[in-house]
């Protein structure tokens, strides 16, 4: 079980007991101190080198991976299609230009992915961190 998975485990059993009555929501601290609670990965620094992505990660690995790979991998509903109300799924034609590969910034989103902008002006890819570590080959 992941830190992530251990976390989420801990608050649905707290919540589960709070709404069975068990304990009360005033005065509620975790059974564990705050600073002994996982921290979540995420990127401590970013940077273009040459061709590729690098990514160093609050766990001490870092990731490269060539900006071809990164933009091909683009999860969006542009890139990859979304359902409709079916749930069947039309995968748009995207067709890339050389400025498609050109990586021409990036900004965090929240705690939990990073953004994308493109030289051919294309910006709508949330990666979530767990997901640009597999496409690097790493868990």
């Amino acid at each position: 079980m992941t830190d992530d998975e251990e976390l989420f485990a801990f608050h649905e059993t707290k919540l589960a007991d709070i709404h069975a009555g068990k304990i009360s929501q005033v005065g509620f601290s975790p059974s564990f101190p705050i600073s002994t609670m996982p921290d979540r990965l995420q990127p401590v620094n970013v940077a273009v080198i040459g061709a590729e992505i690098a990514i160093a990660w609050s766990d001490g690995l870092e990731s490269y991976l060539p900006l071809r790979t990164f933009r091909e991998a683009c999860p969006c509903a542009a890139c990859c299609g979304e359902p409709d109300a079916l749930g069947r799924v039309a995968l748009p034609e995207v067709k890339h230009t050389p400025s498609s590969f050109e990586l021409r910034g990036w900004q965090l989103i929240g705690g939990y992915a990073l953004q994308p902008a493109w030289g051919d002006g294309h910006a709508t890819g949330l990666y979530s961190f767990p997901y640009l570590r597999r496409l690097a080959g790493e868990k």
